[in-house]
């Protein structure tokens, strides 16, 4: 009976690099905790697209700047809620001068009670405040999150997708090949970050969340790309690569199925450096006007709206907004550093 088991049960083959890199990540306490922060995040995110939560953030369910809970409306919110209550709305006197006076007529003969019936009542207090609108600020700081995580990782997704194919063939083929790589990679390094992402985004002149994407994916490929082509070099002249090359493997066969393989945790790393770093960019994107559109909300367009309430008093908003942001960008800063050491020792 032949089996691939050694006799006894006892497995004596030695512990591949991923075994060997999880075994170092769950010694590590701060990882496996930033790991639970992340997860926390990814999971909000997969229920707010799923429609599970926050699908109602845009509903106005409180008063203007409504305070959170352990704080409790003023003595002039508490006055205008007790008026409020006590009023019923009245029909406006009518116009003989109005055009659309008679269409209007119409509109409400026909809608009935459904639009002249009081509007549901406002709530003085949310447990973390609402915005000018009475949109409450917890749902609204999650579906934010949503926007800010996805244009994150996506981005990242490009970028090192275009940085390991540019590195790759750039490293693999050397000669003219590397040396146009080379030319289009000092181009895009040659322009500070910021100016060249507001270049991108001056060019092509359309708010949206894909135009983010493709902004921040189109010129960050050149990190991964200096690090693949580092690694095609060195492992394009070893033993498995020539044995490959000797039994007639294609180009295309021993750059992806045999090298990639064992520079895959370069990438890894470098697309979890990468998310992180277009999260923040997204944020700044927006607060400065060239991220995403009216009607999308994101912790960027949630810190632009703020800047006006601080100067009101109402707080909760850019407290709300920046703790988010602020804890899962630690705990996904904290989980690249383990996982960069876990999957190279030696660089520490």
């Amino acid at each position: 009976m032949s089996s691939g088991a050694p006799a006894g049960g006892m497995d004596h083959r030695p512990a591949g690099l991923w075994t060997l890199a999880m075994r170092r990540l769950r010694a590590d306490r701060i990882a496996m905790l930033s790991l639970g922060v992340v997860a926390l995040f990814l999971a909000m995110l997969t229920l707010s697209l799923m429609g599970v939560v926050a699908a109602g953030w845009e509903e106005e369910v409180a008063a203007t700047y409504a305070p959170p809970s352990f704080i409790g409306p003023d003595g002039l919110m508490r006055d205008l809620m007790r008026q409020g209550a006590g009023t019923a709305p009245t029909a406006p006197p009518a116009n003989v001068f109005d055009p659309l006076a008679a269409d209007i007529a119409a509109i409400i003969e026909e809608q009935g009670a459904a639009i002249t019936a009081p509007p549901p009542p406002r709530l003085a207090t949310l447990a973390f405040g609402a915005d000018k609108w009475g949109h409450d600020v917890l749902l609204k700081t999650i579906k934010g999150g949503e926007t800010s995580i996805v244009v994150g990782l996506a981005a990242a997704l490009l970028a090192v997708a275009l940085g390991t194919l540019f590195g790759a063939f750039s490293g693999y083929f050397g000669g003219v090949v590397d040396d146009l790589f080379n030319w289009l990679y000092n181009v895009f390094t040659s322009i500070p970050p910021i100016l060249m992402i507001l270049a991108v985004a001056a060019v092509l002149q359309h708010k949206g969340v894909t135009t983010i994407v493709l902004i921040l994916g189109l010129t960050g490929w050149t990190g991964p790309y200096r690090l693949i082509r580092a690694e095609y070099m060195k492992h394009k002249g070893r033993e498995y690569v020539m044995a490959a090359d000797a039994i007639g493997a294609s180009h295309w066969r021993k750059m992806f199925s045999h090298i990639f393989p064992n520079v895959s945790h370069v990438a890894l790393v470098q697309l979890s450096i990468l998310a992180v770093g277009f999260i923040k960019a997204e944020v700044i994107l927006s607060f400065l006007g060239f991220g995403v559109p009216v009607g999308v909300v994101s912790w960027g367009s949630m810190l632009n709206e703020a800047q006006n309430e601080l100067i009101l008093g109402k707080w909760w908003q850019l407290t709300a907004a920046a703790t988010a942001m602020a804890l899962l960008v630690t705990a996904f800063s904290l989980l690249t550093d383990a996982l960069r050491d876990a999957l190279d020792p030696t660089l520490t």
